[in-house]
């Protein structure tokens, strides 16, 4: 086996996306052949001894997940605060997999997880421009020139939001509410909810029912399945 990176051969072995091992490098987690390392540029292959907090890491089964999170869990596999996190719902799952992206606590829908480091930053890379569309209730009704801002992009501080599509799916004027649906392809943190705020409208609930091709059919809030071979591949060459 050739040599590769010590971040990528982590992130392949299924500890955390590669820009996380990075970090983990960094911060003296991890030792090589018995010799802490923090710096980049190390190679290693599966003749190596490579630890990371005093556990060997061994090169697992690839695995892609798709969840229906619920509400009130965090996307993460730990949590200072001792909340539930989304890994605690894998009950049957060995490998160590964690989220591409993230939802915020009180958001629900589509969650993709993997131990799968190349594929994790293939899909969160900025140049890959995958469409996630979230179902929001927001307070309020929106004008046509809310919509319009909305679909020609926000300009916040360290960024303007891409074009979004926007379609009112319900407005209820007595109860002064809203169902929207929006699709984007970005993933700012918090970035739905703030485009919302950024045309005056609070985002009651949130739940994102689709990623790319792939939806929610099929699954309740709290469960997931596998991938197909067929929608893995078809992740792996969109571009």
């Amino acid at each position: 086996m050739e040599k590769v990176r010590l971040q990528k051969f982590m992130a392949d072995s299924g500890v955390a996306s590669r820009r996380k091992s990075e970090e983990m490098i960094a911060s003296g987690h991890v030792r090589v052949n018995g010799k802490t390392v923090v710096e980049m540029g190390v190679k290693v292959d599966h003749n190596d001894k490579v630890e990371v907090d005093g556990m060997p890491l061994e090169t697992e089964n690839k695995r892609y997940i798709l969840m229906y999170k619920p509400r009130g869990v965090i996307s993460a596999v730990t949590d200072n605060k001792d909340r539930k996190v989304v890994t605690d719902l894998l009950d049957d799952v060995q490998e160590r997999v964690y989220p591409i992206g993230r939802l915020d606590y009180d958001t629900s829908g589509l969650l993709l997880l993997t131990n799968d480091g190349e594929f994790a930053n293939h899909l969160m890379h900025p140049r890959y421009h995958v469409d996630k569309t979230y179902i929001a209730k927001i307070e309020g009704v929106m004008t046509t020139e809310e919509i319009r801002n909305l679909e020609k992009g926000i300009k916040f501080k360290d960024y303007t939001s891409a074009r979004a599509k926007v379609h009112v799916m319900s407005k209820d004027k007595k109860k002064n509410s809203s169902i929207v649906k929006i699709t984007i392809h970005e993933g700012h943190n918090h970035q739905v909810k703030n485009m919302f705020d950024a045309v005056g409208h609070h985002v009651e609930k949130l739940a994102r029912e689709s990623y790319g091709f792939l939806t929610l059919d099929g699954l309740v809030s709290g469960k997931y399945r596998d991938l197909t071979r067929q929608e893995v591949a078809q992740l792996k060459s969109d571009k």
